[in-house]
């Protein structure tokens, strides 16, 4: 067994060679033997795996004497109200999420769910895996179906108010990934008219990755978005719980732009409200929140932090650049389509398209995430600090300095020898200038 597929978040890796059935076999039965919980329940994605994987998977639960509540064909946002809202003490959504066809693996939560992280469970249940102890309990467990698509399209509309939308149209780009199933659930709800790319199910991916994170990835929902005359379009990955967003003019719309403008009419049913957002967005983001009157909290990246610190701070929402959306009343779980609803709920409220709406707020310029194969992390972080030593720094998550005009973050990947660079600035000149001077020491 490649033990690399027990990563920070999850479990992932290349089906069959890396994750395969009888690996999915012995995952579910350390993860029924760790939670020590009567009943499990199981979401899958489209992908081409997921039915083997599940069969495997809940045989091995199954074995060790909890119950599997099957969920079928869900995204990986459903699986979590699922798992909240029905009081079940765990769950495993099957997806590799926007990974390429040959992936699969396992998100897992315990109740109200909260997610396994490496140190919360994911690297204990590795651990049972390699020991491969398991005692067959002396009865099995027993499979039921449920289908909490319906509960769940309600629970997503809940977060706003269904009259207040208007006759809008939009572009959205499934990827032919769970979007499809779960997107026409919520919006026959609305008055919008939708635009649908690629809504089949089809875990060959035979159109473009799932990946909208990748701009490549979002040229046809551009295109369809300016032909149409739609308000905004929207790109989801393969499960469905990021988003990616244009305008009406087809221009991409950073996460960290989504997230000012989801805090923004969020607070206006809940002025004085914790707000989070991570290290990488924009320093917009935190005016935005302050200026509406919230309370913004910055946080490093990655939603088992995000997730611990709103339960913490009582925070209702928190955005991360790369679409990932986090909201109090949804079990602190991120939600690309409750997100996208807020966002369809402000257009409407405040009568402007997006890019009047974006206009006021986004008058910096960012680089983007730029990634640098290195062998010494640490070194060069450390030559990083003195040569910056007159910033304000920080090591919130990697090295964050700051200046007045621009600033700049610079952090390791947890999984791959890279460093990732993110630098704004108050105009181009000075992008472009800091952008290469970083990149000069860390390349250098």
């Amino acid at each position: 067994m490649n033990l690399d597929i027990f990563k920070s978040y999850d479990i992932r890796g290349i089906y069959p060679s890396e994750l395969n059935e009888d690996i999915a076999r012995s995952i579910g039965r350390a993860f029924a033997d760790f939670l020590g919980a009567p009943t499990i329940a199981i979401g899958r994605d489209m992908r081409l795996s997921s039915e083997p994987l599940f069969r495997a998977l809940a045989d091995g639960i199954t074995m060790q004497g909890a119950d599997v509540v099957d969920l079928g064909l869900t995204t990986t946002d459903e699986l979590y109200f699922a798992v909240g809202h029905f009081g079940y003490p765990g769950g495993v959504m099957i997806t590799a999420s926007h990974n390429p066809k040959q992936y699969n693996g396992f998100k897992l939560c315990r109740a109200d769910a909260v997610p396994l992280a490496s140190d919360t469970g994911v690297f204990a249940i590795r651990d049972l895996v390699q020991a491969d102890r398991f005692v067959a309990a002396p009865k099995r467990g027993q499979i039921t179906a449920k289908d909490a698509l319906p509960a769940f399209a309600q629970h997503c509309l809940s977060f706003i108010d269904v009259a207040a939308i208007k006759p809008l149209t939009i572009a959205i780009d499934a990827g032919n990934g769970m979007a499809g199933l779960v997107v026409p659930a919520i919006f026959k709800h609305l008055p919008v008219k939708l635009i649908p790319l690629y809504f089949e199910l089809d875990g060959s991916f035979p159109n473009h990755p799932a990946s909208p994170i990748e701009p490549e990835n979002m040229v046809e929902l551009q295109k369809a978005v300016v032909s149409h005359g739609a308000d905004l379009g929207a790109a989801f990955d393969g499960d469905a719980d990021r988003v990616f967003i244009t305008d009406e003019h087809g221009t991409l719309v950073g996460g960290d732009m989504v997230t000012a403008l989801v805090a923004r009419n969020l607070l206006r049913r809940k002025p004085g409200a914790t707000i989070l957002y991570n290290l990488i967005c924009s320093r917009t983001v935190p005016e935005v929140i302050k200026r509406n009157g919230g309370v913004p909290v910055r946080t490093r990246v990655g939603h088992s932090y995000i997730k611990a610190i709103m339960r913490e701070q009582n925070a209702i929402f928190g955005g991360e650049h790369s679409g990932h959306f986090y909201f109090r009343d949804n079990y602190y779980a991120d939600s690309g389509l409750i997100a996208l609803l807020v966002l369809l709920e402000l257009i409407s409220l405040e009568g402007k398209p997006v890019s009047e709406l974006l206009k006021p707020l986004d008058s910096r310029v960012r680089s983007g995430e730029i990634n640098s194969h290195i062998a010494d992390a640490p070194a060069k972080l450390a030559a990083l600090e003195r040569r910056y030593a007159d910033a304000q720094q920080d090591h919130l998550d990697g090295l964050t300095i700051q200046y007045p005009t621009w600033w700049a973050n610079v952090r390791p990947s947890n999984t791959e020898p890279l460093l990732r660079l993110n630098v704004e600035a108050d105009d181009p000149a000075t992008l472009a200038a800091k952008r290469d001077e970083l990149l000069s020491i860390i390349r250098g």
